[in-house]
Order: structure tokens, then sequence, then C-alpha cells
């Protein structure tokens, strides 16, 4: 059986469901394939049902700090781990709905074709016993959790990840969190506030992918409190009785299961991209232009998770309304990445925006830092642990950056990339409005800080003498 679109889509997650939106202005000619369950990785085992899980935990962790307060009783209450799971998945399976909903369920058979493809060339697929042809072909197949071929061999039985850490009928007594990157740290706080003995273990020295060494060494030190960190060693798994024995450098521990945070591999091994004779990068991800993202000179293009680089909806969204505009339209629109923004939904927040600590440099920038110890709101909500560092450019106190781990901190982080994206100066920012009591406070004072140094680094520096930047920077993003 053979059939000729316009465009073909491969990938129903959130990049694939953006382009299928600006395709359809064009036309109604298009297929959209998708292999394996409906529902995006958000909503299905990322995003969503982590800060269900986040939540739940978080709650339930407060019955600690209840006598504090002077409510008696809190540590009689109990935890039904299988109900809490059971939770999860039915908020989970709740948002999977919202987004079939609203856009596959209204798709016939015509358009939704839900099998695995593979390129036979730059413009055919073959769909099971289909084969289509294509003017243009968008590749939207998503990412899942690393796991090392030797250890998936040899461990398979134990290992967990984000993929499936929330289809379990219950929690394992005690589990290693392998790689402490946001995902690992987001998930083995929460399986230990849910009663989980956690070890976590990095063959690196930062927490949570941060760069910025006075905010990581703060990370650290809050963190260890609640459960053991390991970093510096790669570790070394062995099976044992009682479950695994996890070894690094010196150290030891025997745990029931291995929860692994290695990263995320984009979903490509089916598709037969060698096909389209071009040359291939890292994970096997074709070449191809990072704001058209187009395929060297074919009309394949590659858009979300599975174009590479770090998982981000937003991210996704933007790159798939770009690669299904550009596969319809002959003057190709190109993808601009806005102002970098990292959030961890861990209890403090981390957070970074703007210009990494890599490319700190102390002759041009300089930079300011708040603890949130002082902070009236966080004192109040027994949240006062914490570093705020902000980075600003010496010439032009033009803010650049900054890191932070603290409580609410991914609405500073909000504000902040605002601000770095309307190029704002430091000056600038304090001439906005804050209030009181807020955690916004801990801001304020370290751009109060980060003026005064801009002051000391030029003498002759007068208040009010750096005009506010007004132009506001346009997204190449199709509405």
């Amino acid at each position: 059986m053979q059939k000729r679109v316009d465009v073909a889509v491969i990938g129903a997650g959130h990049a694939g469901l953006n382009a299928i939106k600006e395709i359809r202005k064009v036309t109604d000619n298009w297929v959209l394939i998708n292999g394996g369950p409906l529902g995006t990785t958000c909503a299905r085992i990322g995003c969503m049902p982590s800060k269900v899980a986040i939540h739940l935990a978080d709650t339930y962790k407060m019955r600690d700090k209840l006598k504090r307060y002077g409510v008696s009783g809190g540590e009689a209450l109990a935890l039904d781990r299988p109900a809490a799971l059971e939770h999860v998945r039915d908020l989970r399976d709740t948002f999977v709905d919202l987004v079939l909903a609203n856009t596959t369920d209204e798709m016939d058979d015509e358009h939704l074709i839900q099998d695995y493809a593979e390129l036979l060339d730059a413009n055919r697929l073959r769909v099971g016993e289909r084969e289509i042809s294509a003017d243009a072909i968008v590749i939207a197949t998503g990412a899942r959790s690393v796991v090392p071929d030797a250890w998936r061999a040899e461990f398979a039985d134990g290992i967990l990840t984000a993929d499936d850490i929330f289809e379990q009928e219950e929690l394992p007594a005690s589990v290693a969190v392998i790689g402490l990157g946001p995902i690992g740290l987001e998930i083995g706080q929460a399986l230990h506030r849910l009663g989980v003995a956690v070890t976590g273990v990095d063959h690196g020295r930062c927490l949570s992918r941060i760069q910025d060494p006075a905010v990581n060494r703060a990370a650290v030190d809050i963190f260890e409190r609640e459960f053991p960190l390991w970093f510096g060693d790669e570790p070394r798994v062995e099976r044992c009785d009682g479950g695994f024995r996890v070894r690094a450098g010196a150290r030891e521990i025997i745990v029931e299961k291995l929860f692994l945070a290695l990263g995320r591999q984009p979903n490509l091994e089916r598709l037969r991209l060698d096909r389209l004779g071009v040359a291939m990068g890292d994970h096997g991800i074709p070449s191809h232009d990072s704001e058209t993202l187009r395929v060297g000179r074919t009309s394949v293009y590659m858009a979300g998770d599975a174009a590479g680089g770090v998982a981000n909806l937003q991210r996704a969204a933007a790159q798939g309304r770009i690669a299904g505009f550009n596969a319809v339209h002959r003057r190709k629109r190109r993808w601009r990445a806005q102002t970098p923004m990292a959030i961890v939904f861990s209890e403090p927040n981390i957070a970074a925006v703007g210009m990494p600590w890599r490319d700190f440099d102390e002759r041009r920038m300089a930079t300011a830092q708040q603890r949130f110890g002082p902070v009236g709101r966080a004192l109040i909500m027994g949240q006062n642990r914490g570093l705020l560092r902000v980075y600003a450019a010496r010439r032009s106190g033009q803010i650049l950056g900054a890191s932070m781990v603290g409580p609410r901190c991914e609405h500073l982080a909000h504000l902040l990339a605002w601000a770095i994206e309307e190029k704002m100066t430091v000056e600038r920012a304090l001439e906005m409005p804050f209030y009181h009591p807020v955690i916004e406070e801990a801001l304020q004072d370290a751009l109060l800080e980060l003026k005064a140094e801009l002051s000391k680094a030029r003498p002759g520096w007068v208040s009010g003498w750096l005009k506010p930047a007004h132009t506001p920077v346009r997204s190449s993003v199709p509405r």
C-alpha cells in the first residue's frame, strides 16, 4: 500500500504536535506517525508525574515541622506508599488524557498512524505494510533514559529509571541513585521523603549540573543533610545477597534497587537515518542546521529531544513549530534560543539563568550574592537555607546571569530570565517594585550589592547614568 503526503511527522510528543499545528495552517495532506503509547514525554513520564511525586513527598515531609509550629501528632502520620503511587498514576493519566483530548483524539486514521517508521530515503518511509512518500519529513521521536548495555544485561531486574519508576506498585526499601543531575536529585529526594533509604552517587563533583562553585557548595551542604551524597568516584555494581552492592572509592552500600539517572538518549535507532547520506553526530543524530533544523540539503527536519540538547518542553514546542513551518514553506524561519533557564524542582529549588558560570570573566564581569538565611519570608516558611548569585557586565551594568539554590527559586529564575532577555541593567532592575515580606527581597538585596560592586569597579559611576534598555527582543518562533 502506498500513500503520498505533503509532510510526514514522526513522533506525537510536544515537538511533533506543535509541528502539526503549523502544517495544518497550510495543508490537510499530512500524517502523524507514532510508535508506542500516545502521550507526550512530559505528561507520561517526565515533568508532570515527577512533580506530582515531588509535591506528595514534600507534603508528607511537612510532618517533621508540625511540632515546631505547636501542632502535635505529626509523628503519627503514616504513608500508604502503594496508594501514593496510584495517586501519581491517576494524575499522570489525567494529564495524558488532556493532551490527547486536545490533539490526537480529533485525528482520523488517515492522519494518525500508530506504528513505527523507518526511512527508505529522504522522502520515503515504511510504516508497517505501508510505504509513504512525503515532500518533507519532521523527526520528533523524543528520547529515553540512558541505561548502559552491560548494566542492562546484568542488572535489568534491579534497574529503575524515570521511564518506569511511576509504574511500580510499591517502592523498594533502599535505592542507590546513580547520577546526581536534575532528575537524579529530584527523584532521589522524593524517594527519600517517601521513606526509601537513598544514597546518591556521581562520578563528578557538581550537584545537578551547578557550575557556580559557591552555589554548588551551598547545595551540597543542604542536600547532604537529607541523604548521603557520594561524589568523585565511578560507581561499581555487583549482585549480592539482599540486592546490589554499590562501591565508589572506599565507600560501599547494599541496596535493593538501582535508580539510573545518566542522561537521555534520542529515540532514533529504528529510523535508519544512515539512509539520508549525511554526517552523523553524537547519539546517532544527523548533522542539521541548529536554527532551521534542516538535515543537510534534504527536506528532513529534526525537532525536540530527538535533535539533542537538554530536554525542555518549551524548547521542544518551539522547535516543533519551526520544523513544521519550514516543512511547508519555501522561505525558512530560524529558531532563536531564548535566555537559557534551568530549574530543578527539589526542595529547596536549584536554578541557573543566562550566562553560565564557565563563561564568567572577572575582568569584565562582577558578581554579588545573597544568602537566604536572613530573608524574612524564608524564615517564616522555615526554608531559609540557600544562596543566590547574580552576574553583571562591569562596563554596561547589564545583568548577564545568575545561579541559585533556595526557596521558590523557580520564581526568581523567571524574573531574572525576563530581565536578561530584555537586556536590563542592575540600575533598571532596582527601579522595579518590590514588596515585603517576599522571597524576591533576596533578589533586591543581591542587586543592591551588585550595584555597589559595579560602583567600586568604576569610581566615576553615578546613580542613574545607566539608561534602561527598552528595546524588546522579538522571538522568531511563529505564533
